[in-house]
Order: structure tokens, then C-alpha cells, then sequence
């Protein structure tokens, strides 16, 4: 099995895109992550759905889960209204990673090494034609357990 018999279309995003707008992407389509693309449409970074959190919670809540228990319902059903003015660029972390980004011959364990390795709950697929679409963990799992 190779990753091209695993890939699907997926998503994209640019470091301008609003992050709500990523966020009712990551929500509508039951995502992990996104692909951020550059310019050219080549991937530059992946957007895990964790990041839109981290993004959203403020800080004293993550530091301190205590905190957020003590944040009426009211308010903290509303947490995610934080990333109104947000862009994809903010949701990224500032120090660099590896890009899960393999090529279409990669085999499950490949892909899976680069999940683990990068923390990356899906592996950007590029091809000669550039872009190809993602594999997800779900569907590495799925094909992993299936074996």
C-alpha cells in the first residue's frame, strides 16, 4: 500500500486566510488539520485543528486548566469568537518543524513514521503535478488495522 492509494482531495488554506474560516472548514468536513499552500499552491505548513484551539483558549486556561472551570457556560461557549480578526499565519507555531510532506510512493509505514515523527495527524502527498492530496491518520489507521 502507498500513499497514493490512500490519498484523498483535500482542503487548502494561505497564511492570509481567516482562521474562523479555517475553523468552519476544519468543523463542516470533520478535519484533522488543513494544508497551509504558498503562492504557487505547494505546501508550506500543516494547520492541526489543536492549533485553532490553542489559538482561541487563552493562555491563563491552558496553563492553568483550574481556570477554565471557573469561566461561566455563557462565556466559555463562546471562546472560539477570539479568532474573529485572527489569520491562519497566527495559528501556526513560530519555531520551525519538518513538513509532513511525502511523495506518492510512500509506503503506510513511511507515512506513519512521518505522522509520529512531526506530530502531524495528516502527510501532505505531492506528486509531479505538484499537490496530489493529503492522508489522514484515520485513514492510515483504518488501512493499519485492516492489514
Amino acid at each position: 500500500m502507498r500513499a497514493r492509494d490512500l490519498l484523498v482531495p483535500f482542503p487548502t488554506v494561505t497564511l492570509d486566510t481567516p482562521v474562523a474560516e479555517a475553523a468552519r472548514l476544519l468543523a463542516d468536513q470533520d478535519l484533522p488539520g488543513l494544508i497551509v499552500v504558498d503562492g504557487d499552491g505547494m505546501p508550506s505548513s500543516i494547520l492541526p485543528g489543536t492549533q485553532v484551539l490553542r489559538l482561541a483558549v487563552p493562555g491563563y486556561c491552558q496553563d492553568d486548566p483550574a481556570l477554565a472551570r471557573v469561566i461561566d457556560e455563557a462565556h466559555a461557549d463562546t471562546f472560539l469568537r477570539v479568532l474573529a480578526d485572527r489569520t491562519v499565519r497566527e495559528a501556526l507555531p513560530r519555531e520551525k518543524r519538518e513538513l509532513p510532506v511525502t511523495d506518492p510512493d510512500a509506503t503506510v509505514l513511511e507515512i506513519a513514521a512521518l505522522m509520529a515523527r512531526t506530530h502531524s495527524p495528516l502527510v501532505a502527498v505531492v506528486g509531479e503535478r505538484g499537490l496530489e492530496g493529503a492522508v489522514t491518520l484515520q485513514a492510515l489507521m483504518d488501512r493499519a488495522l485492516s492489514a
